[in-house]
């Protein structure tokens, strides 16, 4: 469905990506979830206002691990990835990657080193929720730190030039009480999106849409299992 503005979540697996998308509509902006193998030329004819990397349960090392098109980062669209998706984006941009010493599972205090944009009115610590095995080692080229945990030194990131930005935690769980505001300062402050859609228009528009594609002829709706 087209509309005027739309996040695009790609998924990489994670148990926690519906409800990115839910926070996201939370906040009056429509998203659409589609699997990391979309192509960079799809994304850009789908004209998101912003791209945001789920988590996943791989290793960004691992053989079979999900890789994304490389140039989605160069489309000029704000790009924010969670857990997984901040990992892989400083693989991309020559960041290191490995296996911590401890694996991070639960509430973790975190120290904000930059809060003029996505931590727009954070205070200097702050709670949020960590599930991760692996971290970064080494910031990517071209990034700079702006949150730092004790068990990951890395925790957020964001490009000196690029709209990107990556961080280790899950702002879409309820157990960062702040992590709505994290998304709100990406989708509206970053991406610029106005917060004018709601499901009910949604319902509306795809009434419509579906009317016009059926015509007068007979549809199986399969939901779920089915």
């Amino acid at each position: 469905m087209q509309h005027e503005e739309m996040i695009l979540i790609l998924d990489f697996g994670s148990q926690y990506t519906q409800l990115i998308a839910r926070r996201v509509r939370e906040l009056q902006v429509y998203c659409e979830i589609h699997p990391f193998t979309l192509s960079a030329a799809d994304m850009k004819k789908m004209n998101p206002k912003g791209i945001i990397l789920s988590g996943g349960p791989m290793s960004v090392y691992a053989v079979n691990a999900p890789i994304p098109d490389r140039t989605l980062f160069d489309l000029g669209i704000p790009v924010l990835g969670v857990c997984y998706g901040m990992q892989l984006m400083a693989r991309f941009f020559n960041g290191a990657v490995d296996r911590a010493a401890h694996r991070e599972y639960g509430r973790a205090i975190i120290e904000i080193d930059d809060d003029t944009d996505i931590f727009r009115q954070f205070p200097g610590k702050t709670e949020v929720w960590q599930s991760h095995g692996d971290r970064l080692e080494k910031i990517p080229d071209g990034f700079r730190i702006i949150a730092r945990s004790g068990n990951a030194p890395i925790t957020a990131i964001r490009h000196h030039s690029k709209s990107l930005w990556g961080v280790q935690f899950h702002p879409e769980v309820a157990h960062t009480p702040l992590g709505k505001q994290l998304l709100q300062n990406f989708v509206s402050q970053i991406c610029a999106c106005r917060g004018l859609w709601t499901p009910g228009s949604f319902v509306k528009d795809a009434v419509a849409s579906i009317r016009r594609i059926v015509g007068d002829r007979h549809v199986i709706c399969a939901l779920s299992g089915g």
